[in-house]
């Protein structure tokens, strides 16, 4: 499965102001990242990048993150948000 389709597949919108992009992780996963479109002084005007999470194309299951290189526990896609595959507190 391409990028582009695992994009187009995905179940949020990205946010004002956000984009999604799928980076390659491992042969069995691919990093989905949140882009922020806006400057922040912090980061001397470069673009910042979050993770949102980790997704397993081969079988359809989506990882919440541990951080930006760790793979965590399987999440329901109900229970992410557009910002991040953490799951919520309910």
């Amino acid at each position: 499965m391409s990028h582009t389709e695992i994009l187009r597949n995905f179940p949020h919108s990205a946010p004002d102001g956000y984009s999604y992009e799928v980076q390659d992780h491992n042969t069995r996963t691919v990093r989905i990242v949140l882009n922020h479109h806006c400057k922040y002084d912090y980061n001397l005007g470069k673009q910042v990048k979050t993770v949102w999470g980790f997704y397993n194309p081969k079988k359809k299951l989506y990882y919440a993150p541990i951080n930006y290189d760790r793979v965590g526990d399987v999440v329901d896609i109900k229970n992410t948000t557009k910002y991040t595959a953490m799951p919520l507190m309910v």
